[in-house]
């Protein structure tokens, strides 16, 4: 009940500030304002999401998410039309330059159809897989448990397959320092999954 209260609050203010790129809408310009993000955490009435899916990478071969299983994963929803999305990347590589060795993995899933994101991942040169998907992409985030998903959207993922935290809009460099920060606690067991949730939401 208070995971549902939270998504509709989280869309009505979505909604009236305009601040979300639905999956459906247009390119983004690079001069238009990049999304104000948030983030949801997970309700510990309703017990733990653990994620479980299956989606094709970049050579159309079908990789379940349970091969990255014992990983921390930072699950980073994007589209080739996105400018938000786009200005993430070179984040989200450094994130993986730095991290992959304490058990970090970056998973990016590209809400399109795959040809456009085969070509852009050329100059791209991501460090980290790509997995891409339409309508299968869309169900993987709403399996968050927010109804209202827009791009670019971030899931944080533990080492048991639980979901920690979701954040909406464009992420920043404040944010992935607090993600390793707090998932590092977790491994240390300084504190569990609810307090590593409640340290990533704002509500």
């Amino acid at each position: 009940m208070k995971r549902t209260v939270l998504a509709i609050v989280i869309a009505a203010v979505a909604l009236a500030a305009g601040i979300f790129v639905k999956f459906s809408e247009p390119q983004l310009t690079e001069t238009e304002t990049p999304p104000v993000a948030d983030a949801a955490s997970v309700d510990a009435d309703t017990g733990p999401i653990n994620v479980s899916f299956k989606l094709a990478d970049l050579d159309g071969v079908e990789r379940a998410f349970s091969a990255w299983d014992g990983q921390h994963r930072i699950l980073n929803f994007w589209a080739t039309w996105c400018a938000p999305c786009r200005r993430e990347i070179p984040l989200l590589k450094a994130f993986q330059d730095q991290h992959a060795e304490d058990g970090f993995q970056v998973i990016g899933i590209a809400v399109e159809i795959p040809e456009p994101v085969i070509a852009y991942a050329k100059s791209a040169e991501f460090n980290y897989p790509i997995l891409v998907g339409e309508q299968d992409a869309m169900a993987v985030a709403e399996s968050s448990g927010i109804s209202f998903v827009g791009l670019p959207f971030t899931m944080i993922v533990a080492r048991d397959g639980n979901l920690i935290s979701a954040h909406m809009g464009e992420i920043h460099q404040e944010y992935l320092d607090d993600v390793a920060d707090v998932l590092s606690r977790l491994d240390r067991g300084e504190i569990d999954n609810e307090a590593a949730s409640k340290a990533l939401s704002p509500f």
